[in-house]
C-alpha cells in the first residue's frame, strides 16, 4: 500500500525536504487527516469510469485519494513549486495528469474536449481566495460537470446553500448556485485537521449539477441583474432597489407594474424572495421592457 501523504509527520517532511515556506496569499493549508479526505471521496461519488477535475492540490493529500478512485485525474495547481512535489509524490500513480496554472483563468473546454463523452465531476480543497469566483465559473460557463465537491469556509458553504428563511445568510450566491444546481452540506470540517491550522471552519459542499434549471427564464442575463440589484442594499425594499440600481436603469413606474403583475408587494425586501419569485419578477419585467 502506498504512504499516506493526509498526515501531519508526512506533510511537514515533504514541506521539509523540499523547503516551502507556504504563501498566506494562496490560501495554502493543506488536510491531514484521512477521516475527512474519505467524507469527501463519499461525497463524490466516486467511480472508475470518473475524470476528475482537482484544484489547487498542493502536495496530493487528496490527490492520492481520487486517484485510487477514478479513472484519471487532472491536477490544476498554480504555484510551479508544487509540481515537482506532486510527480515525486505520485509517481506510482499512472492516472494522475498535472497542469500548471490559474484555475481562474485556465481553458476548461481545450481539456474538456479531450474529454468529451466521458463522467467528468470537480473534486477540491478550494483556497479560500478563490471560492466564489471558481464556484461561479465553474457554473456560470455550463462546462459538462456531473457534480461539483468542494471544501470551503464554513461561512461560505452556509451561504451557498441558504434560503430566505436564514437571514443574512441567503444573497445572490445562494441563488446563482441553486440556479445551476443542487447543493448541500455533507459535511462539517474543524481547521484542526489542517497544516498550518486556518482562522475558520470548513465544510464539505456537494453540488449537484442540474440539467437545465428548475425555473422557466426569458432572460438569464436580467434575472441575474434583478437579483445583484436586489442584494445590493439588503435593507432597501424591492421596489426601490430596482428603481434605483445602475445595472438596471429601469423607472419607477415599471418597476411597480412589474411588481404588481406578479402580486408581490413593493415594500418586501428582496432576500425574502425566493428563486421562483425573482423568476416571476424578471420575467414580468422583461415583458415590460419588450
Amino acid at each position: 500500500m502506498e504512504k499516506r501523504i493526509a498526515n501531519p509527520s508526512t506533510t511537514r517532511e515533504i514541506l521539509e525536504e523540499n523547503g516551502i515556506q507556504l504563501k498566506k496569499s494562496l490560501g495554502q493549508n493543506f488536510l491531514v487527516d484521512r477521516n475527512i479526505i474519505d467524507k469527501i471521496i463519499v461525497s463524490a461519488d466516486l467511480t472508475s469510469y470518473d475524470h476528475v477535475i482537482e484544484i489547487g492540490p498542493g502536495i496530493g493529500s487528496l490527490t492520492q485519494r481520487l486517484a485510487e478512485g477514478a479513472k484519471a485525474v487532472w491536477a490544476i495547481e498554480l504555484d510551479e513549486r508544487f509540481i515537482k512535489i506532486l510527480e515525486e509524490n505520485l509517481s506510482n500513480y499512472n492516472n494522475v495528469n498535472f497542469i500548471q496554472a490559474d484555475a481562474l483563468e485556465y481553458d476548461f473546454e481545450q481539456l474538456l474536449t479531450k474529454l468529451s463523452g466521458e463522467s467528468i465531476k470537480v473534486v477540491a480543497n478550494l483556497p479560500y481566495y478563490i471560492t466564489t469566483p471558481i464556484i461561479m465559473r465553474l457554473l456560470e460557463e455550463k462546462l459538462p460537470f456531473e457534480r461539483v465537491v468542494v471544501m470551503v469556509q464554513k461561512e461560505v458553504a452556509e451561504r451557498i446553500v441558504a434560503t430566505p428563511e436564514d437571514g443574512k445568510k441567503y444573497g445572490s450566491l445562494s441563488l446563482a448556485v441553486r440556479y445551476y444546481s443542487q447543493p448541500e452540506i455533507t459535511g462539517t470540517v474543524p481547521r484542526t485537521v489542517f497544516m498550518p491550522q486556518p482562522k475558520v471552519d470548513s465544510a464539505i459542499v456537494k453540488m449537484e449539477i442540474r440539467d437545465k434549471p428548475p425555473v422557466e427564464v426569458k432572460d438569464e442575463e436580467l434575472l441575474f441583474k434583478v437579483i445583484q440589484a436586489a442584494f445590493q442594499q439588503r435593507r432597501k425594499t424591492i421596489r426601490n432597489s430596482l428603481s434605483k440600481a445602475a445595472n438596471l436603469d429601469l423607472k419607477r413606474d415599471l418597476v411597480d407594474q412589474a411588481l404588481d403583475k406578479v402580486d408581490i408587494e413593493s415594500r418586501r425586501r428582496g432576500e425574502k424572495l425566493d428563486l421562483e419569485r425573482f423568476t416571476a419578477l424578471s420575467n414580468s419585467i422583461f415583458d415590460l421592457l419588450s
